[in-house]
């Protein structure tokens, strides 16, 4: 994996961990709007298996960014690309209104980055 980080750079599990945000959200919330006449366990059997394509990306993620960051640094990385991801899906995916507390949250996200990035 080390040859994988300096390839792409310490950076690089931004991309990787914004890819696998995409399919946690899709797995997590997608079923809500396209299986909710299903029955539970094939929402269930299908949110895995595209959890499965998270799980494949985010863990080399992970690897790559603990080699630069903290553990906490990617935690808090982790919640802003998800909130970036999210937003998007909710509002042009879901069809859910646009709400200023989308902007709040993210605020709030940005002084969590700070305080964990700060030297």
């Amino acid at each position: 994996m080390t040859h994988l980080s300096n390839l792409l750079g310490p950076f690089s599990f931004v991309g990787l961990l914004a890819l696998a945000n995409v399919f946690m959200t899709f797995a997590w919330y997608a079923h809500l709007k396209n299986l909710s006449s299903k029955p539970l366990w094939i929402a269930v059997l299908v949110s895995w298996s595209i959890a499965l394509l998270e799980y494949a990306l985010q863990v080399p993620a992970n690897r790559i960014g603990y080699q630069h960051f903290s553990l906490g640094q990617l935690k808090i990385a982790q919640e802003v690309i998800s909130l970036g991801v999210f937003v998007p899906f909710a509002v042009f995916y879901m069809g859910e209104p646009f709400k200023t507390d989308y902007i709040w949250a993210g605020l709030c996200l940005l002084g969590a980055v700070y305080f964990m990035f700060r030297s």
